[in-house]
């Protein structure tokens, strides 16, 4: 399987992984690995939506389930004194039961139909954990949650960043592995052509059920995995800007692609750090929306394309010069 992909993308992940590992030793700036954790965990949630566009569905309140498995898996950790370790897949699980009980009403609706059912129900959730369930979650004053790794454990940071770096490449090896197996292909075949996957005996239901489950689950791990770093969670989680900002980085880095969310999302990240550095604020905003626009129009495959794009500029500049060696044109 290994044989199927391009001797440069092999290179280019071996080098992008020995750059995460080296980080630490790069630079004692704790701002610095504290935003590398963040970043990772960003690379986990929007691959987790990109999973699901995969197989022809969108998502607007993707936020749910990223703070549903925060949710579930501090309440476990508090309640039961389990280790984070655990119950950020026991938080992720829970967000899976209910990725598939939203799934089971709605599967059968159209893209943009489903993307508006489930941004109504990231609204729901907010509003049942700041009222109704406000005794176990705090309301909107939030609840602390128990870190990941002890701050009493000499050099809990790096312990920490090299545990999330961990599973963010575990998540994306897996996702690999599923985007290859047996349900990824009818994923993509749902997304390309409905009528014809069903003529090849492909049951989108069935894929599309088991999908969301697969996104939830995934969305689940990297809720928990933020709030056991912060320390503390709070409804915001079920904010809309948490729903948008994986769809950005899908977009900005290439939709449909195993690079593009981590791509996405290391450029956006160094982009809004940057600005933020220049003391921009809501400017940021803007400028984040032209580059999304001109990525959209030039770069339709997202950044991920560059590449592509450039050999055959190159290839169509070499072909004009060697028709015209005079002027060029």
């Amino acid at each position: 399987m290994l044989s199927n992909i391009p001797l440069s993308l092999r290179y280019a992940t071996a080098l992008a992984v020995i750059a995460a590992v080296a980080l630490p030793f790069l630079t004692d700036n704790m701002f610095i690995v504290n935003l590398a954790v963040l970043m990772l965990i960003a690379i986990i949630f929007a691959s987790a939506w990109n999973l699901l566009a995969c197989s022809g569905q969108g998502s607007l309140g993707h936020a749910a389930f990223f703070g549903i498995g925060a949710y579930a898996s501090t309440l476990v950790a508090v309640s039961l004194g389990i280790t984070p370790f655990i119950t950020i897949f026991i938080g992720a699980g829970v967000a899976a039961v209910i990725g598939i009980l939203i799934g089971l009403t709605c599967v059968r609706l159209k893209e943009w139909f489903l993307a508006m059912v489930t941004f109504g129900f990231a609204i729901i959730v907010q509003t049942l954990v700041v009222s109704v369930l406000a005794p176990m979650t705090g309301g909107w004053d939030g609840i602390p949650s128990p870190r990941l790794v002890s701050p009493a454990i000499p050099g809990y940071q790096l312990i920490e960043y090299y545990a999330i770096l961990l599973i963010t490449i575990a998540t994306i090896i897996a996702i690999w592995y599923i985007m290859r197996s047996k349900a990824g292909l009818a994923f993509l075949a749902i997304r390309e052509n409905e009528t014809e996957a069903r003529a090849a005996g492909i049951d989108p239901v069935r894929y599309r059920l088991l999908a969301f489950a697969i996104s939830a689950f995934i969305a689940g791990i990297a809720g928990a995995l933020q709030i056991h770093h912060i320390g503390y969670i709070t409804p915001e989680l079920f904010g809309v800007d948490n729903s948008f900002w994986p769809i950005t980085y899908v977009i900005l880095g290439g939709l449909g692609t195993i690079a593009g969310p981590i791509i996405g999302t290391v450029a956006l990240t160094v982009i809004w750090e940057g600005l933020k550095e220049t003391g921009m604020t809501f400017a940021r905003y803007v400028i984040i929306g032209i580059i999304l626009i001109l990525t959209i129009i030039f770069l339709p495959k997202g950044l991920v394309s560059l590449p592509e794009r450039l050999v055959e500029w190159m290839a169509r500049k070499k072909r004009k010069m060697e028709t015209h060696p005079l002027t060029g044109k």
